[in-house]
């Protein structure tokens, strides 16, 4: 079922295993979001047009399916101790990735989508770039700021990477080799946000917090890297 990982001196799931838990999570969060938009009036809208309400309940929902399903990996596939089985442990060391993080964020994806702008300048145009990140903000005011930065710097840093690389990273790496595993992980993650202008940096994100992963064999670095990742892009459009 597993095979032992150098960094981390333990074991992981496997491909199917995880695969099939990430897909059985998706196939019942996609409805249960349906229902939560439709019943606050949005079904059929796009949605740049969702109250903060509305996004931040359909992220939660989304958010739950995949960690209760990784509950499961981890109970019988695991040894039942989640943070163990994901790696999800911190040290003091780990605070470095809040300046990797922002640094991705004002450096590094500026340098990816610079050639990308040159030949494509109107599908890779700045403003396309941060559309999102600035709807998202501009649609919350006073409370709903601070729990637009709660879903976005908190909530989504930590599900993600211990979905991402805790869980999917992990398997591929018990059948590939490591870097590849943290090639094809950032290459999912990007593709999995479902908005193909921002697949270039989302990836290029991904293989950082993937070899901050496969690096230190926990989560504590990749997790403090996305969360100064996302609050960058939030501070970036306020």
């Amino acid at each position: 079922m597993t095979r032992s990982h150098p960094a981390t001196n333990s074991t992981r799931f496997t491909l199917g295993v995880v695969a099939g838990a990430w897909l059985a999570a998706y196939v019942v969060a996609v409805p249960i979001q349906g229902v939560i938009i439709g019943v606050g009036g949005y079904g059929g809208e796009p949605s740049d047009t969702w109250p903060t309400g509305i996004t931040a309940l359909s992220a939660l929902s989304l958010w739950a399916c995949f960690m209760v399903a990784a509950v499961v990996v981890s109970r019988r596939f695991g040894s039942g101790r989640f943070a163990e089985d994901f790696r999800l442990t911190f040290r003091v060391r780990d605070l470095v990735g809040l300046p990797i993080g922002a640094a991705c964020q004002v450096l590094l994806i500026p340098a990816v989508y610079w050639p990308l702008q040159r030949v494509w300048s109107e599908t890779f145009r700045t403003e396309e770039l941060s559309e999102r990140a600035q709807d998202l903000w501009d649609r919350a005011d006073g409370m709903w700021l601070v729990v637009l930065v709660a879903v976005v710097a908190v909530g989504a840093p930590v599900v993600e990477e211990i979905i991402y690389r805790g869980m999917i990273q992990q398997a591929l790496q018990s059948r590939l080799d490591d870097v590849l595993a943290v090639v094809l992980s950032a290459l999912f993650f990007a593709l999995i946000h479902l908005q193909p202008v921002e697949i270039p940096g989302l990836f290029v994100f991904g293989l950082v917090a993937g070899a901050c992963f496969m690096r230190t064999g926990r989560l504590g670095m990749s997790i403090m890297v996305h969360v100064a990742f996302n609050a960058t892009g939030l501070l970036l459009v306020a």
